[in-house]
């Protein structure tokens, strides 16, 4: 029995959980919460009164961090709603490649080259037109339940 090989697939990451639970009662206005499966940020939370047998329900209104969709859900106030873990990294941007993509500078020295441009017309705009001018750009990324986006710019002045 003994003898046998055991083989067990590999993850690259370390196990850890993309939400954590919390109690739906204690999600607050600009929190985060998931709704239909999508990270999103509370814009609105209201509650109702326990009916004759029932909870209070917790009415949240949330917009989806990555592509802006507002999207409701309806949860008892006892109950646990899970609460994506959002991390937002600052990287200075070195390229742009032809087919969208950026090339990052991450705080270790290296690049990360699997990030595309953003969706959003304005930041895509501002971030093409820093880059022609010759601006050192730091790009603020947020991370989400396996999703990343550049969401923001910081302009750092000009390339010396």
């Amino acid at each position: 029995m003994s003898d046998e090989e055991h083989h067990f697939e590999s993850k690259a990451d370390a196990g850890a959980s993309k939400t954590y639970p919390q109690q739906a009662g204690a999600i607050r206005k600009n929190g985060y919460i998931v709704i239909k499966n999508r990270p999103c940020k509370v814009v609105e939370v209201s509650t109702s009164k326990t009916g004759k047998h029932g909870h209070a329900k917790c009415h949240f209104v949330g917009i989806d961090i990555f592509n802006n969709k507002k999207l409701e859900d309806i949860v008892p106030s006892s109950h646990n709603c899970d609460v994506p873990h959002v991390n937002r990294t600052d990287y200075q941007l070195i390229d742009i490649s032809e087919d969208g993509f950026v090339s990052l500078l991450t705080e270790t020295g290296g690049t990360k080259d699997d990030l595309r441009l953003p969706t959003d017309e304005t930041l895509l705009a501002q971030i093409k037109d820093g880059f022609a001018e010759g601006k050192d750009l730091v790009v603020t990324v947020m991370s989400a339940m396996g999703e990343e986006q550049i969401s923001t710019l910081k302009d750092i002045g000009p390339k010396n």
